[in-house]
């Protein structure tokens, strides 16, 4: 329908094919320009020294400026479990260190043996 409030109505004969195709296309178009985040984790224990945390701060910091979010896990073993202290200082500390690229979307919470969290990409 062209003019559908026009008397008599005006109407448009159109090849449904073609139709169908040029929708096709546009969407593909579209697909094609949308960008997909994807989750990286970095795994990470309580006891992990500062010249290896210092590598896995410069993997975060290269997932981040990709503009992917991060999940940094911390698993906790055996005689571990009674320093969850210090596992939730080893968090906040990675965060405070990558603050300019990204900021925590979850904070540090315990989900079993495991300490998670999730730092999302700031906007450019």
């Amino acid at each position: 329908m062209m003019s559908p409030n026009a008397k008599p109505p005006v109407c448009k004969i159109m090849d449904y094919g073609k139709y169908k195709y040029d929708q096709s296309k546009k969407a593909n178009e579209a697909k094609k320009k949308q960008h997909v985040i994807q989750v990286k984790e970095v795994k990470v224990r309580a006891t992990t020294d500062q010249h290896d945390l210092d590598v896995k701060l410069r993997n975060i910091r290269k997932f981040l400026e990709a503009g992917n979010k991060v999940k940094v896990s911390l698993r906790f073993r055996g005689r571990e479990m009674a320093y969850t202290s210090q596992g939730r200082e080893q968090l906040e500390h990675i965060a405070e260190e990558v603050k300019e690229l990204g900021k925590p979307e979850k904070m540090p919470n315990m989900e079993g043996r495991q300490m998670i969290m999730i730092i999302n990409p700031l906007k450019k």
